[in-house]
């Protein structure tokens, strides 16, 4: 990265920091018009707009960052995040499968894989991105709700139960909640003496 490229570019990260949103992407397009093939300044403008919910704008910087840079297993996991919250489910798969070619420890990318497989229906799919997630994550209450409403549509009621234990050790009420939402009232006694 040229000198000219990075002064913008940490500009951009310090009007970020400051919650400055307007004046980082000024400066982040700046330091492209120096190096508009630096991966680092794409990815950090993709990342600024998807965290403002302009995840259509962030697309292409992301398309654009993983062309650059394509091994790169978490701009990958970025990649799979803006398609998926751009309903664009396939293609959010196939950029999160590559992420974990890549990394397979990258327990973002198993469950943002779980999460399109859930929402094609495809739930023995997501039962097994979810247990990868959990495994790779074991305290991590998200994964373990989403893995048990995995085994849940996939009518495995002695799986649920397992997850139910499993996750009231740390979270009673997310443990709570994936009861309520697996229908699992048998379960209730685990949770019923907690205060919300």
């Amino acid at each position: 990265m040229d000198f000219d490229t990075l002064r913008y570019y940490l500009r951009g990260r310090m009007f970020e920091r400051l919650r400055r949103y307007d004046q980082a992407e000024r400066e982040y397009r700046t330091a492209l018009r120096f190096d508009p093939r630096s991966p680092k300044v794409t990815s950090a403008l993709g990342y600024l707009l998807a965290r403002q919910q302009r995840y259509e704008e962030a697309l292409g910087y992301f398309e654009e960052a993983v062309r650059l840079n394509p091994k790169n297993a978490p701009l990958l996991f970025d990649l799979g995040f803006v398609r998926e919250k751009l309903r664009r489910i396939g293609p959010a798969i196939e950029a999160f499968q590559a992420a974990v070619m890549l990394d397979p420890k990258l327990d973002r990318a198993w469950y943002g894989m779980g999460m399109c497989y859930a929402m094609l229906g495809r739930h023995e799919e997501a039962v097994g991105a979810f247990q990868q997630a959990a495994e790779l994550q074991p305290m991590n209450p998200h994964a373990w709700y989403a893995l048990g409403m995995a085994y849940h549509h996939t009518h495995k009621p002695d799986k649920v139960k397992e997850v139910v234990h499993h996750l009231f050790r740390f979270d009673p009420l997310m443990t709570r909640q994936l009861i309520r939402d697996a229908e699992r009232a048998d379960l209730a006694h685990l949770v019923k003496d907690l205060k919300v």
